[in-house]
C-alpha cells in the first residue's frame, strides 16, 4: 500500500510516499529514505521501498526540498545541511503515524544522501539502524577524484565569481548535473552519471531537471559526512559499497569504515555506482532489508 503524504519542515512542505506492509496487525518498524545528488524519488526508490514493505516494514520516501514534488527555494539548490535537517523532520513526521512504531526507526540513504544518513545516525538517537549505500564520505577528497587537478583553480574562481554576483543581487549561477562530454563543466562528470540520469529521467522521472546551482557544487566540496562515522555507534551501521564505484569512490568508503565503531558491517557488491538501482538491485536491496530486519525487530 502506497500513500501520498506531505509534512512540514519548518515552513517548507516536503512530499513523500508512505509504504505500509500488507496485513500488518500493529505498529511496524519504519525506514526513512531519500535520494542522492539532484535525484528524485521516482528514480528507483519505489523499488527499494517495496522490498522493505514486503519484509514487514513501513517506508517513507521523500523528495528533498527544492526538488521533485517538494516545495522550497531556490529550486535546484542542494544544501547538504538542510537535507540532513529534513531527514530529521521526516523522522519526526513518521513517528506521528499510528501505523508506525516510533521506537523502531531506520534510515537509508544513497550516494549524497548516503553521506547524510551517516550524519543523522550520529546525531539523532531516535534512529535505531543506518544503511548508507554507495555513500559520499568526503566532499574534499571526492571532488579531487572527479575534477582534474589543473581544473581546480578555475572551478574555485567560478565559485568566487558566483558568490560576488549573488552579493550584487544577481541570480545564482547554474551548472548541468551531467553532460555527455565528461570534460565539459558538470556537477557529476562521469559517463555512467550521464547515462543513468538522462535515461532514468526520460523513462521514470519527468520531474528531474539537469541543472543545479553552482553553489550546490561548492557546498558538496565543503561537506565531510565521514567525520561523523565514529559517533554513530552504538547504532548499527551497514555500509554498502560498489567495488567499481568511481563517482563516490569505493576505496574512500572502504577505508572510512575503519573509523566507525561496532556494530557495523561492510558489504562490497560487484558493479559500479549506479548498478545498485537496476543490475545489482537484488543484492543491494536484499542486504539492506536483512540489516534492517535484524536490528529493528525490537526497540533499540
Amino acid at each position: 500500500m502506497r500513500h501520498d503524504v506531505e509534512f512540514d519542515a519548518e515552513g517548507v512542505t516536503l512530499r513523500a510516499w508512505l509504504y505500509l506492509p500488507d496485513g500488518a496487525t500493529g505498529p511496524v518498524p519504519a525506514i526513512v529514505m531519500a535520494h542522492g545528488f539532484s535525484a528524485v524519488k521516482e528514480m528507483y526508490l519505489d523499488t527499494f521501498a517495496e522490498v522493505f514493505a514486503g519484509a514487514g516494514m513501513a517506508a517513507l520516501v521523500f523528495d528533498h526540498r527544492n526538488f521533485g514534488a517538494s516545495d522550497g527555494e531556490p529550486r535546484q539548490e542542494i544544501d547538504p545541511w538542510a537535507q540532513v535537517r529534513d531527514y530529521r523532520h521526516a523522522i519526526t513526521y513518521v513517528r506521528t503515524r499510528q501505523e508506525v512504531d516510533g521506537d523502531r526507526l531506520g534510515i537509508w540513504g544513497t550516494s549524497y544522501s548516503g553521506g547524510h544518513v551517516l550524519v543523522v545516525g550520529a546525531i539523532d538517537r531516535r534512529v535505531k539502524c543506518v544503511v548508507a549505500q554507495v555513500p559520499l564520505i568526503s566532499g574534499h577528497h571526492n571532488s579531487r577524484r572527479l575534477v582534474r587537478s589543473d581544473f581546480v583553480a578555475s572551478v574555485r574562481e567560478a565559485f568566487d565569481a558566483d558568490r560576488e554576483a549573488r552579493f550584487r543581487g544577481e541570480p545564482p549561477a547554474m551548472i548541468p548535473v551531467v553532460d555527455e562530454d565528461p570534460m565539459a563543466a558538470s556537477a557529476l562528470p562521469t559517463p555512467d552519471s550521464w547515462a543513468f540520469f538522462t535515461e532514468t529521467g526520460a523513462s521514470r522521472a519527468p520531474s528531474w531537471r539537469n541543472e543545479v546551482t553552482l553553489r550546490s557544487v561548492e557546498m558538496f566540496w565543503e561537506y565531510e559526512p565521514g567525520a561523523y562515522l565514529p559517533y554513530i555507534s552504538p547504532t548499527p551501521l551497514l555500509l554498502v559499497v560498489a567495488r567499481g564505484d568511481h563517482l563516490t569512490v569505493s576505496d574512500l568508503a572502504i577505508e572510512a569504515i575503519e573509523s566507525a565503531r561496532e556494530p557495523k558491517r561492510l558489504a562490497i557488491l560487484p558493479g559500479a555506482h549506479f548498478d545498485a538501482y537496476v543490475e545489482g538491485f537484488d543484492a543491494a536491496s536484499g542486504v539492506a532489508r536483512d540489516w534492517f530486519a535484524a536490528h529493528l525487530t525490537r526497540a533499540g
